[in-house]
């Protein structure tokens, strides 16, 4: 039996869609990649030659294409907002680059567009999609580190030729807390549910943007998650999950590549490593979203966590100009 195909189109030549997305969609069992289109006519036909698909001259004309069902956005973030609702009034389905917008607000308005539109709108945390992600929330769901109580995240990065990266650039919603830092949050998140409180120190670097901070999300009952990430630190991706009888800690928690990856957990004197085998999670979020629009059922993963991961970011940058704990709106 012939599995119809979701053709994609990509909004821009952006470093994640060449060398993640685009090839995640090219490799995927459920999609065919179509178009691509950049503001620059030039830039569009190169990458549509490069990889054998139609080039359109701009973001506009790639919208209007009629063979195109689905889009990818990894655009700046202060763009996602925009191009996310010409799209859903364009009848095309959403995959866009985190965070899904620089404000609750943004992110409640892309939502309302692809509701009305009826089509889909997923977050792409491509790291969400991996089997060991789904295995860590398993261990800690059946207590084998007993209650969690405590999560510890870092992400962090330097940044190559600072002049021209967008991520220090404040007018396009650049910044580690939206870059990097929303991966530990996120985790946080899955693992503690939404805090009551955050507070933020770090240093706002001369090109006006959150360059390194690091974090404290607070819950009433005592919970907590220490969470750091940086634009300007040797790279680091790791978390740990501490509960009441033991604790688990991930390496190369968010970009394991397509190796081995493992989790390590320790309970009392006994310590066990886990192994889950290689995948490519950008494949199986590209093919997840693609099979959610072929059944119409819901993404395992809904908008509406982003606007939540969303308030909690603008809580912490609050925090870090102010110098103050914040709150973070429900």
């Amino acid at each position: 039996m012939m599995v119809e195909l979701l053709r994609w189109g990509v909004l821009g030549v952006a470093n994640i869609a060449k060398r993640a997305v685009i090839p995640a969609i090219q490799r995927s069992r459920n999609g065919r990649l179509v178009a691509i289109a950049s503001r620059t006519k030039t830039r569009a036909e190169e990458a549509a030659r490069e990889l054998e698909i139609r080039g359109h001259g701009s973001y506009e004309a790639l919208l209007e294409d009629p063979e195109i069902q689905a889009v990818y956005i990894p655009l700046p973030n202060s763009l996602h907002r925009e191009w996310t609702v010409r799209c859903a009034n364009a009848g095309k389905h959403v995959l866009c680059e985190k965070p899904l917008a620089p404000t609750p607000a943004e992110c409640e308005d892309m939502i309302a567009a692809c509701r009305r539109q009826r089509v889909a709108l997923m977050e792409a945390f491509m790291y969400r999609f991996h089997p060991r992600t789904e295995q860590v929330a398993r261990i800690v769901r059946d207590g084998s580190v007993g209650e969690a109580r405590l999560v510890r995240g870092a992400f962090t990065f330097q940044v190559r030729e600072p002049r021209s990266n967008i991520r220090l650039r404040p007018h396009l919603g650049g910044g580690a807390l939206y870059d990097v830092g929303c991966y530990t949050i996120n985790l946080s998140r899955m693992i503690l549910g939404e805090p009551d409180e955050v507070y933020a120190c770090g240093r706002i670097g001369t090109s006006g943007v959150d360059e390194q901070v690091g974090a404290v999300l607070r819950y009433r009952d005592g919970r907590v998650a220490l969470l750091d990430c940086a634009l300007a630190l040797p790279r680091r991706e790791e978390y740990e999950i501490t509960g009441t009888e033991g604790y688990l800690r991930v390496p190369n928690a968010f970009l394991p590549g397509t190796a081995d990856a493992e989790i390590h957990v320790t309970r009392g004197t006994e310590r066990t490593t886990h192994t889950v085998p290689g995948t490519e999670q950008y494949q199986r979020m590209v093919e997840h979203f693609g099979d959610a629009v072929a059944s119409g059922s819901p993404v395992s993963f809904p908008p509406d966590d982003a606007v939540h991961n969303v308030r909690v970011i603008t809580a912490l940058l609050d925090s870090l100009k102010s110098g103050a704990p914040r709150p973070v709106p429900r």
